[in-house]
């Protein structure tokens, strides 16, 4: 496995998932077992390379890695979809303070994020196609998302503040779309694809692999704040506000991340930059979600009046970003997929709204 034996830890992996079986043991149980310590491996690894020692990871170590990750995922799944556990699950979500809840939510996202930066170790370039559907996808969430999760509750919580429903709808909208288009000329960024002369913002000397994940990072802020004032008008106590609305939010900004996360560690990769630095970037990327989404939160619960406003301010940033960037980056010669993933992505974040909201 490389110039490091790690403790021969397929075999520790093994022995760590064996030993009699136990009264209430099912498949489920070891699977995870395996799972988990097969997972301990890839901490190892990433920890060693941190530290700078060298480990080359060849494909039967990808292969074994690859099926550890995805199935501690699924067990996990399972565990939750449990009826039992789902309802426990539930019940301690929903006792918890929701600016807790917004934190947790946003950390859900930049989980996701994570997750695709988490690709690197296993591909060192991304099927063309398969990323302009991916783009498309989160674009279509993204559309999905600023209407039925921010500016249609929006416009209901205005008219039950006594307010004029379009003068928040379009003014919040508006104002986040500015906030978008300021941010852009001054922060240094670099979109995914284009040389580094072609950076944006105020000119700096910052390497490429920071101007990349700057511009991802300037993509996120929208999405924390959409999450957090979502769970913030919970805290408000707006009659028109809902977890389970909020909680669909979450999971598809989350959902759509998993390929942005993606997007930036795998490319960084292709240029020469080693794996975990590459994934490092990647959800480095993300982690400005709990911070605006805490902060979004906090904003709507001492300032509740302004909740319509900030709800619309969300969608106006978010659809800025699904044309400014995601969809021209989506047209890289196959807008037929990336139209199909906007389709679908559009579809899946509407009902995941209607349904549980």
């Amino acid at each position: 496995m490389g110039i490091i034996d790690m403790m021969n830890l397929n075999k520790v992996a093994l022995l760590l998932c064996s030993g009699p079986a136990y009264p209430g043991s099912d498949t489920i149980d070891f699977q995870v077992r395996i799972a988990i310590s097969t997972t301990v491996r890839l901490i190892c690894i990433v920890i060693l390379g941190y530290i700078g020692q060298t480990v080359f990871i060849d494909n039967s170590d990808r292969k074994w890695l690859t099926y550890a990750i995805f199935r501690l995922f699924f067990s996990i799944i399972k565990r939750v979809w449990d009826k039992r556990s789902k309802k426990m699950l539930g019940q301690w979500f929903d006792n918890l303070n929701h600016i807790l809840q917004a934190f947790l939510g946003t950390c859900f996202t930049w989980l996701l994020t994570a997750l695709g930066a988490a690709m690197v170790f296993f591909f060192k370039k991304i099927n063309k196609k398969v990323l302009d559907g991916m783009l498309g996808f989160a674009a279509g969430v993204m559309i999905a998302a600023s209407f039925w999760s921010l500016l249609a509750p929006g416009i209901e919580m205005a008219e039950s503040l006594g307010k004029t429903p379009w003068v928040s709808a379009v003014i919040g909208f508006l104002l986040g779309g500015a906030f978008l288009a300021v941010s852009d000329r001054l922060i240094p960024h670099l979109h995914r694809g284009q040389p580094t002369e072609a950076a944006e913002g105020i000119h700096t000397s910052m390497q490429r692999s920071a101007l990349l994940v700057l511009a991802i990072t300037l993509h996120n802020i929208p999405e924390g704040l959409a999450v957090g004032v979502a769970f913030g008008a919970l805290a408000a106590g707006i009659p028109a506000a809902s977890l389970p609305a909020a909680v669909a939010l979450a999971i598809g900004i989350g959902l759509q991340n998993f390929p942005e996360g993606a997007a930036v560690s795998v490319p960084l990769r292709r240029e020469g930059m080693s794996r975990i630095k590459a994934f490092w970037y990647g959800q480095l990327s993300g982690l400005v979600e709990p911070i605006s989404g805490v902060i979004g939160a906090l904003l709507v619960v001492f300032i509740r009046p302004i909740l319509p406003y900030a709800l619309s301010f969300a969608a106006g940033a978010m659809i800025y970003v699904v044309v400014e960037e995601l969809i021209p980056e989506s047209q890289g010669g196959h807008s037929d997929i990336a139209t199909v993933g906007a389709m679908l992505g559009f579809a899946v974040m509407m009902l995941m709204d209607v349904a549980l909201g």
